[in-house]
């Protein structure tokens, strides 16, 4: 198993950094990654169940990055520490155009929603839905959980409420939950281009040029 992975350049290296930084302020846990050959795929994880009965769903984050040499990672990590390598290396570069090489720092192993791995085929795809449809339910979303959470609500409340919010249906919409445009906004998905839809079993995938959003959604879920 590798321990570091090659990026082209450091635009690359600013790609992921930003990405990182957006998925940090999101969730400040732990990201994983992922690389069989010269395409590393890096998730993060924007909502996930903390427990039998907590009803989000599964919502993750995903870019993919060229490498510069085959690699064999699969590794679950800090954010926060990934990031402080990523931007080390950034202030070193003397080069814009070399390759840069990111050593991962030590692993975590109590990120349960990286032990859920969505799959790789069987997608059928769907219509695909106006970017302005999703930042919109986003947007409304956010200020929703904001007025509803005081500062000093406890963890428990404050889980519920992102639950209620998040994990409802969008209007015209029914098999995709508010916190998939959520991610997608969070993560700097959305542009002007439509977002293209696909499914299979109980997993959604919102797909642009800028990343993709994986939802798994609960096995009794009104979703389904």
């Amino acid at each position: 198993m590798s321990r570091e992975f090659s990026l082209p350049d450091s635009l690359s290296l600013g790609d992921l950094q930003v990405f990182l930084a957006r998925a940090g302020r999101v969730e400040d846990g732990s990201v994983r990654l992922i690389a069989q050959g010269k395409v590393l795929a890096v998730y993060v994880a924007v909502l996930y169940p903390s427990g039998l009965l907590d009803e989000n769903p599964t919502v993750l984050g995903l870019r993919t990055f060229a490498l510069t040499d085959a690699a064999t990672i699969d590794a679950v990590v800090p954010v926060r520490s990934l990031v402080e390598r990523v931007v080390r290396l950034q202030n070193e570069v003397t080069d814009a155009t070399a390759p840069v090489s990111v050593t991962l720092p030590m692993e975590v192993y109590t990120a349960t929603w990286a032990a859920i791995s969505p799959p790789k085929g069987g997608w059928v795809e769907h219509e695909s839905v106006d970017p302005g449809v999703l930042e919109r339910v986003a947007k409304a979303g956010i200020d929703e959980v904001a007025e509803a959470i005081p500062s000093g609500t406890g963890e428990q409340i404050v889980q519920r409420v992102r639950s209620e919010v998040w994990g409802r249906p969008i209007g015209g919409l029914e098999h995709l939950p508010a916190g998939g445009a959520f991610a997608a906004l969070s993560l700097g998905f959305l542009s002007d281009d439509a977002v293209q839809i696909y499914e299979t079993g109980p997993w959604t995938r919102l797909s642009t040029p800028r990343g993709h959003v994986l939802i798994k959604r609960r096995a009794w879920s009104l979703l389904g």
